[in-house]
């Protein structure tokens, strides 16, 4: 099932989140294969279709959330901005981290999962990373193709991100 709505989500027994983004319709095999392993998989939204969070789901349980091409009738029950707690850690989920408008370390986050820059960007600030995968989907420029992944401990996150071999 792809959980939707403005809420928290709370997961137990994780140990490793798929993290993606901007896939503007385009999952591609490099990119599900990255994902394998994944208790649960993160979508920073520009998602595209339904097809890929149906994909994703084949996958591990998937969380979306919708990024500024996400408007047609299948995005509408998508929140902007999701909290996961996985393991008692929260995890912020949102598109664009221009939008973010709470302290997220005042808030107990231990993670900031965006996308929309297609830049990927995996750094420890106020003890609380921000992460954005880059894109998954079509090349922009000279950006990377790639995803994310996070493996959680009992005390901490170890992030990287993974770019794919595309081409």
């Amino acid at each position: 099932m792809t959980l939707s709505a403005n809420t928290k989500y709370h997961f137990h027994n994780i140990t490793t989140l798929g993290i993606i983004s901007d896939t503007h319709g385009l999952l591609r095999d490099e990119a599900k294969a990255a994902l394998q392993g994944s208790d649960l998989i993160l979508h920073a939204g520009d998602i595209g279709t339904s097809t890929v969070l149906d994909e994703l789901q084949q996958i591990a349980p998937t969380i979306a959330v919708r990024g500024n091409i996400d408007s047609e009738g299948w995005a509408e029950a998508l929140p902007e901005v999701v909290m996961v707690v996985a393991n008692g850690m929260r995890f912020l989920l949102l598109h664009n981290i221009r939008d973010l408008n709470i302290d997220p370390a005042e808030q107990g986050c231990r993670a900031v999962i965006y996308g929309h820059s297609h830049k990927p960007h995996n750094e420890l600030k106020s003890g609380v990373l921000f992460f954005n995968p880059a894109s998954a989907g079509p090349r922009r420029f000279s950006l990377p193709i790639a995803v994310g992944k996070i493996i959680l401990t009992a005390d901490e996150l170890q992030a990287q991100i993974i770019e794919l071999d595309c081409g």
